[in-house]
């Protein structure tokens, strides 16, 4: 089989239709051939990793514990793969040949060659989070906001980008002493990205010690999105808490979410639709770094309870202290992963589910830096009536409640969404 054989094949792979061409003839150069008898084992559970396997020809089974039905999920054929599992570098399951099977194996000294390296890998401390909120003065109260091409989208405006943006137009119309200390918002429509979102700030109010702002967030003449936020002069008063942090691992013990999906995707204990899934979706641009603090096999066909803790800070080192500005990045990273885990009890497999945000309110405590560590912990303690609820916490490396939000989400099933621009419900 020549290289170029070979790199018609590797195209066909899930994993590997995300990297250019010239990735695809290097891995192509350094594979090797494996050849297995029926009933041969491939790997062994607990086996340290020697690579990446990509089956050419064949059948494998992946074995699952005793007990656990080993469903076409889990058969290997032509253009599937595996590799390390999601808890460390080595094989989470046995993988048995159930044909004569003939596949390519990536050694581990040239995993690196997997990785889809983007435009920002070149300045690590350029925060992409900045640029997102970067509005463009229009008025006294009117400002523009874009969504640039390396912002990640989900086929329409991610909703903490709203929040992140309407919260910065409102904080640029009140004075520097006065911070943001809550918000309470409304999504009414879905956003376009490739056209400028309009943002108007509305001066409710401004008092001595507290200035309140309504922003509306239009597109074509529609408003799309509304915000209510309330800002206080800092001022001395009484102090108590009864919140406590979780104890949790440390977030340089944990994997970065990026690091962590690849796993998933090479793991052949999690099935296979799901990690083509993954494979093909990944995104390399999100401005925040997250940890998960209990990685799980659990997938978006899979129950699990409806709770989640992870840390998070912005990639990069913002570029001023101002509370203003910090306060606007964890509003626009609280949006990502909240309410939608009230589906988390719902699941099962073959459903197709999903989470429309309605509201998002946040509550800040205390001063923060969205560049260094937080933990959001969140709960979702009911869905009813086509609606999920979230509470959430937000906690410093000292233990300290700096944040309190809620949300709530309307659950749908089996609907596919098509983005359009149009009301949401």
């Amino acid at each position: 089989m020549n290289t170029e054989s070979v790199v018609e094949f590797l195209g066909n792979v899930p994993l590997l239709q995300r990297l250019p061409s010239s990735s695809l003839k290097r891995i192509a150069e350094v594979v090797v051939f494996k050849r297995y008898e029926r009933g041969d084992y491939l790997v062994r559970k607990n086996q340290d990793v020697d690579g990446v396997y990509f089956l050419l020809e064949g059948e494998a089974q992946v074995l699952k514990s005793a007990g656990e039905e080993n469903s076409q999920q889990f058969l290997l054929k032509r253009f599937d793969f595996f590799g390390p599992g999601i808890f460390g570098d080595v094989y989470s399951a046995d993988v048995v040949a159930v044909s004569e099977l003939t596949c390519l194996l990536l050694m581990s000294d040239h995993r690196a060659l997997l990785e889809k390296k983007s435009v920002s890998d070149s300045d690590k401390e350029r925060c992409l989070v900045e640029h997102i909120l970067y509005l463009e003065p229009f008025d006294l109260n009117v400002f523009r906001g874009f969504t640039p091409p390396n912002a990640p989208t989900y086929g329409k405006v991610y909703g903490g980008q709203l929040v992140g943006q309407a919260l910065a137009a409102a904080s640029k119309t009140v004075e520097n002493m006065k911070i943001v200390h809550n918000l309470h918002s409304y999504f009414l429509l879905v956003g376009e990205i490739n056209i400028p979102i309009i943002f108007e700030v509305i001066r409710l109010r401004d008092g001595n010690n507290f200035a309140t702002r309504r922003v509306d967030a239009r597109q074509k003449g529609k408003t799309i999105f509304i915000l209510f936020t309330s800002c206080q002069r800092k001022q001395q008063g009484f102090i108590h808490q009864e919140s406590i942090m979780p104890h949790t691992p440390a977030p340089e013990m944990l994997l970065p979410r990026e690091e962590m999906l690849e796993r998933r995707i090479t793991d052949p204990l999690l099935p296979r639709d799901y990690r083509n899934k993954v494979a093909t979706e990944i995104n390399a641009s999100f401005p925040i770094d997250i940890r998960f603090c209990e990685p799980n096999y659990s997938t978006e066909q899979t129950k699990s309870p409806p709770r989640l803790k992870y840390w998070f800070r912005a990639k990069g080192k913002l570029s001023d202290d101002d509370q203003a500005l910090h306060r606007c990045v964890v509003a626009y990273a609280s949006d990502l992963i909240f309410a939608s885990i009230s589906l988390n009890p719902h699941r099962r497999e073959g459903m197709s589910v999903a989470a429309l945000s309605l509201d998002h309110s946040m509550w800040f405590h205390r001063p923060l830096r969205a560049d260094d560590w937080l933990l959001f912990v969140i709960v979702s303690p009911i869905a009813s009536e086509s609606r999920g609820f979230a509470t959430g916490k937000m906690f410093n490396r000292k233990g300290e409640l700096v944040v309190s939000l809620t949300q709530e989400a309307v659950l749908r099933e089996a609907v596919t969404i098509k983005p359009s621009f149009g009301a949401k419900l």
